[in-house]
């Protein structure tokens, strides 16, 4: 790492947040990470003038640089009637990063989903797997994938799912909330991941980052990464019960039909990480394990207490 820059647009988000933590804590690393106000990736001159930028300070300082993109459209509901807005970030957005980076020699790495995937299958999903992807986010984020790998860029494709962190909202934030202000509560247990925690994710992406930097990237341009194993939302958060000392038979099960949403969920999104281990990548933990470790690192931001 002592020898990377790393540009990360979409700075300020969940993801991003925490790619600029661990690159800002290593000695002789820079990070710049650019929240949506400060670098709007759809404006071309702004995209161009920020990569141009970074790019001219991380030589200067004789360092390798890197964009890890992890700005996009995530309201998954929202995108259904937000359609141009949904495109706009996920696709042009991608684009432009790409080709900008093409120009100016610079490796990418961009970040996307498992709702590139249908849903629909027995078994985790292999990178090589045809996507079949059933809202707009999802059909924006595969289109942003291959404008990004049609770009010319040296650029990589990392598919996540069932992120959760320190910032913004997300579910383990939303089960501490709701087991203060509930009795019980009801949780889906027919849509099965592998529920991810940020910081992880961040560690996998910034490994492969100093791969790429020093010119050994995998062969392979879309990879897969997620804590491993697998389990149901419900099961997830009974998960976070038990580790937080309540009763999880406080939280009950029941079914996607029961909470029907604009946009529909996968039933199962557990990503393969076999071609991550093939390319020589450091394995990720179990999920249990890495939602362990998250509440003892981000205990207070998970719980809200955060100042």
């Amino acid at each position: 790492m002592s020898r990377l820059a790393v540009l990360v647009p979409g700075g300020r988000g969940q993801l991003g947040s925490e790619l600029a933590r661990i690159v800002s804590a290593r000695s002789g690393a820079l990070v710049h990470a650019p929240g949506s106000a400060e670098l709007d990736v759809t404006d071309r001159e702004a995209v161009a003038d920020a990569v141009d930028s970074f790019a001219e300070t991380a030589r200067d300082a004789e360092l390798r640089p890197v964009v890890i993109n992890a700005s996009a459209y995530t309201a998954v509901d929202a995108a259904e009637e937000d359609q141009e807005r949904a495109a706009l970030v996920n696709v042009e957005g991608p684009a432009q990063l790409a080709k900008t980076c093409h120009r100016s020699g610079i490796p990418l790495l961009h970040v996307s989903t498992d709702y590139v995937f249908g849903g629909d299958a027995d078994r985790p999903y292999e990178p090589t797997d045809e996507p079949g992807p059933r809202t707009v986010y999802g059909r924006t984020k595969l289109d942003g994938e291959r404008a990004v790998l049609d770009s010319g860029a040296r650029a990589w494709v990392v598919r996540t799912g069932w992120v959760y962190g320190a910032r913004g909202g997300n579910f383990v934030k939303t089960m501490i909330r709701l087991s203060r202000e509930r009795d019980s509560l009801t949780v889906v247990a027919d849509q099965i991941g592998s529920p991810t925690w940020a910081a992880d994710l961040a560690h996998g992406l910034l490994e492969l980052a100093e791969r790429v930097a020093e010119r050994r990237g995998p062969d392979q341009k879309v990879l897969h990464c997620t804590n491993t194993g697998q389990v149901s939302w419900c099961d997830f958060a009974r998960a976070i019960f038990t580790e937080l000392g309540l009763d999880e038979t406080r939280v009950q099960p029941c079914t996607t039909a029961d909470f029907p949403r604009p946009a529909p969920r996968p039933a199962y999104s557990v990503l393969s990480d076999a071609a991550w281990r093939e390319a020589g990548l450091t394995p990720m933990r179990p999920w249990r394990e890495a939602l362990r470790a998250a509440l003892e690192t981000d205990g207070e931001a998970l719980r809200g207490e955060a100042g």
